[in-house]
């Protein structure tokens, strides 16, 4: 029996060791996660220790501060840093802020500080509430800045914050001392005093009170009964007693001393921060600067806009001017024009940044050059924005809203933000900032024009621009209409394929159908072509990742891809290949994207996946097939450079579907970008590209135009909204006979009619689209906005147009435009060189000029 149990334990045994050995991985997997959870349980972070923002000081006089040169005289106020700058030659001063505010009949005090301050900021929380200071309230009325002249420049230093302003009031004093100053003081005004000090005597202490504390914030309670101004005590309160002081005696070294006898720690829990503003005189320019580096604040509470001179040149109720927008190629908006129920003007500059998340698109907002202005009078004003333009979005109002002045400014955004989906995990919103900014600075430069006219204020914008871009932006040497052909390749349709749904390239256009196209347009007398062929590689419009350009297969041989070029180039025109650089549609592994490494990052450190909008909710269509990636910075370029390369192999120009026209920053953390880092690489490239091979951009950002050969898309009028007052061609104005650019496409933009008389006002070339197959092949696709591009269908009216265009129009191309007049409010006249005028009609009645020109209705006049 013993035996047989010696056996049964053995056999127990061995089990259990085989069972212990089979188990042993998972057991010591086991017990490491149990390990870890405990470390991580029991390791404190080191929580980051902030140092407290030192506040500035004013300690100068009243006496202005005063820096000029042969053209400009700048006078600071040193009391409110508002300074007033007079143009010599003229004697006109502009100020910084509006001089009569006190008589502002509409303003509510916080904004009557508003207007008296040259600098507006504003921070935000973790839950992304936003709040405004202003220089007036938040820094000059408290004291907490600094002025610091220079060689023909100012610098200010201001602090912002509600900062408990300094009152010459002994904190601490012995009862030696405070009886003495007492004695003083009549017994009326001491027992006035006296009820708001605290007496303590370390022997006497109340049982609230700890000697310990007590003892290390005032060292002289030791030896001394001691009296403790109440921390409770208002501010008025601290006023009254201190004149009360000053009326015995008491001086400033006084109250240094008795600081000295106060050791308590004050604990200041209102957000401060620190901005510097340089004002610079340049020739007739005033140039400003804001260094980023600079600033300084809390990572709880980061700056979230700042705002300099936003009341520069401001006019009031009674004043007669207009002020200049960036909206399309421009719009002015009249001094009290009396549209207070419309909404005040506001757009992006470049557009909106497509790293940073949004809930709902109603409408999008753009500028594509960064540049406005003010004029009074005889005289006006240019404000090109310069460094940091990127982070800027251009706002202005009209008198009778909040107060009674007429404004325009710049608004930057600073420190970046993303929202979490924290789901129910909190109940208010969290946000994500940018943790540190990139040593840039925001510059502004403020030009003053010796005219109120918008056309020498748009000339003074182009003489800017030629200085900038000196061999870039040179006459064109065009002897006939600028014509933007696009030709579509291909488009992507779903296919059954054995039962499976799956997307290929569908023939719209084969190569050797575009060049027939091209050598018919020739035949007929089109000249000056600019032949844009998409849709030609990589799956069609909507083409897959460039790491490797395959052209469609369904279009052609790459020997017909060579041939068009050919016959592009013995018609005198110019071919270029569209491609899209910095997004990636429909693209996997099998084409070279991996997500995780190719798309850019957001602030929250997920992919820059994109969603196209619901015309109907405005919000994401999340599950819509048409989610693609915002491309890394990096590999944006080098798909970018990969274009070029193959449209070299086909003697063809480059052209950029996005380039020059979307601006994003990238937060990818081992190569983040700022969104003014990603310009200067647009623009470092489009110049490196513009070397070697003819360049097509869309849209057309100001950095980028100078480097284009032609430029399409141009969004001429922009969105007329109700506020604006006058379309007028600033932009083109500037540039015109130096670029070859053009709207929309007219066959299939939705209203030729009215986009021809636009390109006939903006002195712009002309746009077809253009597809040899039948309309009716692209329904059941997304791609319904081709469905006017058949060739054969508009090929007689496009001829058209273009023979009357090209006659009347064709020889201006390479002519400055000299001036532009809104002769109604549907009739103008743009005039150039030579003494050519166009008048255009937009109205549905025939307009007769005063010379006696007759401009039929919805129609243009051409004389010379």
């Amino acid at each position: 029996m013993k035996t047989e149990n010696k056996a049964q334990g053995k056999e127990l045994g061995r089990k259990f060791g085989k069972w212990f050995l089979h188990k042993l991985p998972v057991i010591l997997i086991a017990l490491l996660i149990l390990f870890a959870g405990w470390k991580i349980a029991h390791t404190v972070t080191p929580q980051e220790e902030q140092e407290a923002i030192a506040p500035y000081a004013y300690d100068g006089g009243e006496d202005p501060v005063i820096v000029e040169n042969d053209e400009l005289k700048l006078t600071m106020d040193p009391l409110t840093t508002q300074f007033a700058l007079e143009v010599k030659d003229t004697g006109k001063i502009w100020y910084s802020n509006p001089q009569d505010v006190a008589e502002d009949p509409i303003a509510l005090p916080d904004e009557i500080a508003l207007l008296q301050s040259p600098l507006v900021m504003s921070y935000s929380v973790t839950q992304g509430l936003e709040t405004t200071y202003n220089s007036y309230a938040y820094s000059t009325q408290n004291g907490i800045y600094e002025i610091v002249p220079g060689d023909k420049e100012i610098r200010v230093n201001y602090s912002l914050g509600n900062v408990e302003k300094e009152y010459v009031v002994p904190p601490v004093m012995i009862e030696s001392d405070f009886k003495e100053w007492m004695s003083k003081m009549d017994k009326k005004d001491a027992d006035l005093v006296g009820q708001y000090y605290k007496k303590y005597d370390i022997h006497k202490l109340s049982p609230k009170d700890s000697e310990e504390e007590l003892l290390a914030s005032y060292p002289c309670m030791a030896d001394n009964i001691t009296f403790v101004l109440r921390p409770s005590t208002k501010e008025n309160v601290k006023k009254q007693i201190q004149d009360l002081f000053a009326g015995v005696g008491f001086t400033y070294d006084d109250y240094l001393a008795s600081k000295e006898l106060d050791l308590a720690e004050k604990i200041n829990e209102n957000p401060v921060f620190n901005v510097s503003v340089i004002y610079k005189l340049e020739g007739k320019d005033l140039v400003v600067e804001v260094p980023l580096q600079d600033l300084q604040y809390d990572k709880e509470t980061p700056i979230y806009t700042i705002t300099p001179l936003p009341y520069f040149g401001a006019g009031n109720g009674d004043t007669d001017g207009y002020m200049v927008v960036p909206e399309g190629g421009g719009a002015t908006i009249h001094f009290n024009n009396g549209k207070v129920s419309q909404s005040s003007y506001y757009t992006n500059l470049y557009g909106w940044d497509m790293c940073i998340s949004r809930e709902a698109v109603v409408h999008n907002t753009r500028a594509y050059f960064g540049a406005y202005g003010i004029a009074e009078g005889e005289d006006s004003f240019v404000c090109m924005l310069e460094d940091g333009s990127s982070y800027a979005s251009i706002q202005a109002d009209i008198a009778g809203k909040k107060n009674n002045y007429n404004y325009v400014n710049s608004i930057y955004s600073i420190c970046q933000r993303e929202k979490y989906d924290v789901g129910d995990i909190a109940n208010s919103e969290i946000y994500e900032y940018v943790d540190t900014l990139p040593d840039e600075i925001l510059k502004q430069r403020y030009t003053f024009v010796d005219s109120g006219d918008y056309v020498d204020m748009a000339k003074c914008y182009g003489s800017y621009l030629d200085k900038k871009y000196p061999n870039e932006l040179t006459p064109v040497q065009d002897a006939s209409t600028p014509v933007a052909v696009e030709i579509i390749g291909s488009i992507d349709k779903v296919k059954q394929i054995c039962g499976v749904p799956v997307s290929r390239p569908l023939k719209l256009t084969s190569f050797a159908e575009a060049s027939g196209i091209v050598q018919d347009l020739s035949d007929n007398g089109v000249s000056n072509m600019h032949v844009k062929l998409s849709g030609w590689c990589n799956g069609g419009v909507n083409q897959k990742i460039l790491k490797k350009v395959k052209p469609v297969r369904d279009l052609g041989s790459k020997k017909d891809l060579q041939k068009l070029a050919q016959t592009a180039e013995s018609t005198g025109s110019t071919l270029y290949l569209n491609g899209i650089t910095q997004y990636a549609f429909d693209s996997n592994l099998t084409n070279g994207f991996f997500s995780f490494r190719d798309a850019a990052k957001k602030l929250s450190k997920e992919r820059a996946l994109l969603h196209v909008y619901s015309h109907v909710t405005y919000g994401e269509r999340e599950n819509s097939d048409n989610a693609y990636y915002l491309l890394h910075t990096g590999l944006a370029e080098k798909l970018e450079d990969e274009l070029v390369k193959t449209a070299g192999k086909y003697q063809a120009g480059a052209s950029f579907q996005d380039l020059g026209k979307d601006l994003s920053s990238d937060f990818y953390k081992k190569a983040p970008y700022s969104r003014q880092a990603v310009l200067n690489k647009q623009t470092a490239k489009l110049a490196e590209f513009a070397d070697k091979t003819p360049v097509m951009i869309n849209m057309g950002n100001d950095y980028a135009v100078p480097f284009a050969t032609m430029v399409t898309d141009v969004d001429l009028r922009g969105s007329e909204y109700t506020i604006l007052d006058e379309c007028i061609p600033f932009f083109q104005l500037a540039v015109h006979g130096k670029v070859d650019y053009t709207g929309d496409s007219l066959n299939i933009c939705g209203n030729p009619g009215q986009e021809l008389l636009a390109s006939a006002q903006y002195g712009a070339g002309l746009q077809f689209t253009f597809m040899k197959e039948s309309s009716f092949i692209t329904q059941k696709t997304l791609y319904s906005q081709y469905y006017g591009a058949n060739y054969d269908s508009w090929k007689d009216k496009a001829l058209e147009i273009y023979k009357r265009y090209n006659t009347e129009l064709g020889h201006t191309f390479n002519q400055e435009m000299t001036d532009y007049e809104n002769l109604s409010g549907t009739v103008s006249k743009t005039e150039y060189a030579d003494g050519t005028k166009v008048y255009v009609n937009f109205g549905y009645q025939d307009f007769t000029t005063e010379d006696g020109v007759k401009v039929p209705a919805r129609d243009y006049t051409v004389t010379r």
